[in-house]
């Protein structure tokens, strides 16, 4: 182990490649660049899978820095060790998720709530590195630099293909439904059944919530009575969507297309929560309905990193993972079209081994 930490210390910069978007809105390709040298408090991770979210997507389309290697959920192997790790060890199999590293000395940070971060936290990519202001790269990558605070033990008896989904879309609902203490006795809506929504729906049940999910797809109805859902409702359904009023304590919102939130807010009981994480562009509902019932419309961001290892050791002693489809490098173009079009159940995740090095250095 020590000559691998020796070697990799003594290097400044690792050679690595990726899929990148070279400028805003381009189909992605291979691309060869830089990561940053290893330090003290680092490890080195060979990356083997990747999660698709849709963030990624809205990314590229973005007016962010560019090139732009996406990839914030990942699972992969150490390969190295800064000098001062006994987290971890080389071989040790560990988890990524969406942010890097934060302040670690506002308010939020020193409460391990470091998504909340006050001078924000330093994003897995199109982040500004702290200490040397580098752009941080993605992990549709071969490998990947990561301080160890914010890299986790990969659970015990799950397939990592399954589990770098819940790097992100995973903590993303378990961090709202901890934080409205979700569980046996409390009666929970659950909007949407993709990426986020069908984990939510097991998270949910094994808290031991009353669970109804709302979709707009009748074919969906099934699938979440078969994710742990104790109903489900087709949201178009008028009649249906009436019924449910003063019913709900908590509703967790997941969908990100534009809505209306007024049949949601006039199914929650007195003091219910309704959760918005899809944040759509524009939120239409009418605002006198929250005055009716005291009602609260509000949102969560991602978890800090105890609430990261809670959500890991919940999912290990609940057999909880995401359900994806393994794609190939080479695929990514394609699934992120069918993710557009809705047709991915229900999460994309890349087998890194596929990724191929660009034919010439592009760095």
């Amino acid at each position: 182990m020590a000559s691998n930490v020796s070697l990799r210390q003594h290097q400044s910069v690792s050679l690595s490649y990726g899929l990148a978007a070279l400028n805003q809105g381009d189909r992605l390709v291979p691309w060869a660049f830089e990561r940053r040298e290893l330090r003290s408090d680092d490890i080195a991770v060979k990356i083997q899978f990747c999660g698709v979210c849709h963030s990624d997507l809205h990314a590229i389309r973005g007016s962010g820095s560019f090139p732009l290697v996406p990839g914030h959920e990942f699972v992969g192997e150490v390969t190295a060790i800064g000098a001062e790790v006994t987290k971890f060890c080389v071989g040790d199999a560990v988890a990524v998720g969406n942010i890097v590293d934060s302040c670690g000395k506002c308010p939020p940070c020193l409460n391990h709530e470091e998504s909340y971060c006050r001078e924000f936290p330093t994003t897995t990519y199109g982040g500004v590195d702290r200490i040397d202001s580098s752009i941080t790269r993605g992990g549709y990558s071969n490998d990947y630099v990561v301080k160890t605070d914010f890299a986790y033990h990969l659970p015990a008896g799950l397939d990592p293909a399954s589990v770098a989904p819940l790097m992100c879309a995973g903590i993303t609902t378990w961090s709202p439904l901890r934080h409205w203490n979700i569980g046996t006795g409390k009666t929970i809506g659950i909007v949407g059944i993709g990426g986020l929504g069908h984990i939510a729906i097991k998270f949910a049940h094994a808290l031991g919530a009353y669970v109804v999910v709302f979709t707009t797809s009748e074919q969906k109805l099934a699938d979440a009575l078969a994710l742990g859902a104790d109903e489900a409702i087709l949201s178009t359904d008028a009649d249906k969507m009436a019924a449910q009023k003063y019913r709900f304590d908590f509703i967790l919102d997941t969908v990100s297309a534009r809505h209306s939130l007024d049949p949601y807010l006039l199914a929650l009981t007195l003091d219910g929560t309704f959760c918005c994480l899809g944040i759509p562009d524009r939120m239409d509902f009418t605002p006198v309905l929250l005055t009716m019932g005291r009602r609260r419309l509000t949102s969560s961001g991602s978890g800090g990193t105890v609430e990261t290892q809670e959500m890991l050791d919940f999912c290990s002693k609940h057999n909880i993972s995401a359900d994806v489809e393994v794609i190939a490098a080479v695929d990514i173009n394609a699934g992120f079209k069918r993710l557009e079009q809705g047709e991915v159940r229900y999460r994309l995740v890349i087998d890194m081994a596929t990724l191929e090095a660009p034919a010439e250095n592009a760095a």
